[in-house]
């Protein structure tokens, strides 16, 4: 039986023959129903990363846990003496390229198949073993944190890379198989979704300014002297040009007399150029200035521009063309906040419906999070049981089977002040509040130990582009929260009125000019459309039970860190 009959039966694809490496994954052989005992004798080729090893056999051979980043376990593989240096083998972070028989352990082992190794293709060796930073012993993820580039090579971060990939793979298909169009939204935008201002800004007016100062170093400026002689120069240039002229002096001497004169204007422009930079400097550090403001006329995009918060309001577009769109991407906000919950670069899922009220909106985000819940316990089991919340997989369970519970704000606000009296809230419940995160824990891990969907919230609390009801108090906005995270979902009916939004962005103080384009879909075609935003680390946490949401993204970016 060949190789790729054999692995025929498992989860995992089997290998191909057009790959020309021929590696086989680890899952492969380790996920199959019998753990790979069906494929005692077979021939393998595998590559990974030793997690464990140790001599073994009075020296005779080694003992190494091999990881290749395909499933959570290790593969146990033999190398003997006469094969490799085994102390150049056994050190965690060595990666190992090697052919070999798979072959039953000795009996009373933990493993079900392992690798002798008969062939030694390639090693890795780890350079100082001693001081490599990532031990065999279990390690904080907190200290993982300061070895983003290797942390990886861990157990947990490995199994969350693989939980945010399934993720990710199932919101692609969720979107696909219900008739969504994938739309790349722009990372640079001049316009701020949320209102709140705490954007990054994109300028390459600051590294012009170093540019010049280290320019007007090496090459200093004229003095207004040099300008003058200069200006001179030219005056006295076409001074002498006049003089041949009305002399009616030959055309050679004449045409002379012009390059002469072309000549010095063309140095005096030069010279009052360099000398309108140094001054420009002087006078504020090389920053264009107008009226004393700062000139984003002269800035690479000609106007201020921000890495965006949000693709809603340019996949809005594409939904009143298209009907159904989606964007899913970075997204970035200078929020100076040091909390397990704040992210300064995070990614967001964010799907647009047209012709969709707020209750179809509802639906959907119920619908997707159920899904993705699902795909992770049909895709991603062995991985989430390596998370240290031995509560995660079984609050996956009731998302995935639960029908969500429908409260408006008001309902919701009542339900607290109830419980309010005998349950101590640090924050006061009242009307008009946004809800805190204790409140939102109450609801769904006390009140209905279910996820809960609240909708119809205060306008003044919410965006300007959600949809003002008819009361006149609240918007067709909606919050879908679940156990350990709280808020996951935020969503809302868009407003469609030209007028009413209109007036919601003057009320909050927005430059319509800059937000015209968006009006514009209102004053042609307007359409019923609705639309939510998903924070995909979010996601990530409520699936893993982690606590920190800088564990869950693979390259975390927060106050005073940016590595690599």
């Amino acid at each position: 039986m060949s190789m790729e009959s054999a692995l025929s039966d498992s989860s995992a694809a089997a290998v191909q023959e057009e790959d020309s490496s021929q590696l086989v994954p680890i899952k492969a052989i380790l996920s199959r129903s019998d753990k790979g005992v069906g494929l005692c004798g077979q021939n393998v080729r595998i590559g990974g990363w030793v997690r464990k090893g140790r001599v073994a056999g009075k020296g005779a051979f080694a003992f190494l846990e091999v990881n290749d980043g395909s499933c959570p376990s290790n593969l146990q593989v033999i190398v003997l003496a006469t094969l490799y240096k085994l102390r150049d083998v056994v050190a965690t972070g060595t990666s190992i390229h090697a052919e070999g028989r798979l072959k039953l352990p000795a009996e009373g082992s933990a493993q079900s198949i392992e690798l002798e190794v008969e062939n030694l293709i390639d090693v890795g060796t780890v350079c100082n073993a001693a001081k490599y930073p990532l031990p065999k012993a279990k390690l904080p993820l907190e200290f993982l944190r300061d070895f983003v580039h290797l942390r990886p090579r861990t157990s947990i971060i490995s199994s969350i890379a693989r939980i945010r990939n399934a993720l990710a793979h199932a919101t692609h298909t969720f979107f696909q198989t219900h008739g969504f169009l994938y739309v790349q939204t722009p990372i640079i935008t001049t316009i701020d979704c949320e209102g709140a201002g705490e954007m990054f800004q994109v300028t390459t007016l600051l590294s012009d300014a170093e540019r010049l100062e280290k320019e007007l170093k090496e090459t200093p400026p004229p003095s207004e002297a040099d300008l003058k002689v200069a200006e001179l120069a030219v005056k006295e240039k076409g001074e002498a040009v006049s003089l041949l002229k009305s002399a009616k002096a030959g055309k050679d001497e004449v045409i002379a007399a012009v390059a002469e004169l072309t000549k010095a204007k063309e140095s005096f422009s030069k010279l009052d150029e360099r000398y309108k930079l140094g001054e420009r400097f002087r006078l504020g550090g090389g920053i264009p200035k107008k009226d004393g403001k700062v000139d984003y006329a002269q800035d690479f995009f000609s106007r201020q521009a921000f890495l965006t918060v949000s693709g809603q309001l340019q996949v809005e577009s594409y939904a009143c063309a298209l009907g159904r769109v989606y964007t899913f991407g970075p997204t970035f906000r200078a929020e100076n906040s040091h909390t397990s919950r704040h992210l300064a670069e995070f990614w967001m899922v964010e799907p647009e419906i047209a012709f969709a009220d707020i209750q179809d909106d509802m639906k959907y985000a119920e619908a997707y999070v159920r899904f993705l819940c699902q795909w992770l316990l049909d895709h991603c089991y062995d991985d989430m049981e390596v998370m240290s919340d031995q509560t995660a997989i079984q609050r996956l369970e009731m998302v995935a089977n639960s029908k969500f519970h429908r409260v408006t704000y008001t309902e919701a606000i009542a339900i607290l002040e109830e419980a309010a009296k005998v349950k101590k809230f640090e924050n006061k419940v009242e009307w008009g509040i946004d809800l805190a995160s204790e409140h939102e824990t109450y609801l769904t891990e006390e009140k209905f130990k279910a996820p809960v969907i609240v909708y119809n919230y205060p306008k003044e609390i919410k965006a300007f582009y959600m949809k003002v009801n008819e009361d006149n108090k609240t918007v067709a906005a909606m919050d879908v929260l679940v156990p350990k995270v709280g808020e996951l979902i935020g969503g809302s009916q868009r407003e469609e009125n030209y007028e009413m939004l209109k007036h919601r962005m003057l009320e909050m103080g927005l430059p319509l000019e800059q937000y015209q384009w968006y009006l514009d879909l209102r004053a042609y075609g307007t359409v019923k459309h609705s639309g939510f935003g998903m924070g995909f680390e979010r996601m990530i946490l409520f699936a893993t039970g982690l606590d920190n949401i800088r564990d869950v993204i693979p390259f975390p970016r927060y106050p005073g860190r940016a590595d690599l």
